[in-house]
C-alpha cells in the first residue's frame, strides 16, 4: 500500500489514505463536530489563522481544519501530470 502525501497549504501535508471524509465548515452539524473535537483534544488547526475552507476527518478520529482543500492538488482519477499545482 502506497502513501500519497498531499500539501494543504502552509507546509502542512495530509496522507490521503488516512482521510475518511471532507466537509464544508459552514453547516451546523459540522460546527458541532468541530466544537466536540476541540473539547476532546482531537482538533488540529492547520489554517495558520486563515479562514477554514475544509474540515478533514481522518481514521484516527482526529479532525483537521485546513485553509486549502486537498482536492485542489489531488484527484485520484486524473493522471499526475494534469493535477493542479501550487497556486
Amino acid at each position: 500500500m502506497s502513501v500519497e502525501l498531499v500539501h494543504i497549504g502552509f507546509g502542512n501535508i495530509v496522507a490521503m489514505n488516512r482521510v475518511i471524509a471532507m466537509a464544508s465548515p459552514n453547516s451546523a452539524p459540522t460546527k458541532r463536530i468541530i466544537q466536540e473535537g476541540r473539547n476532546k483534544g482531537l482538533l488540529i488547526d492547520m489554517t495558520n489563522g486563515r479562514r477554514t475552507k475544509v474540515v478533514i476527518f481522518i481514521d484516527s478520529g482526529h479532525i483537521l481544519l485546513a485553509h486549502r482543500r486537498p482536492l485542489d492538488y489531488y484527484s485520484p482519477h486524473l493522471p499526475a501530470r494534469t493535477r493542479r499545482r501550487k497556486r
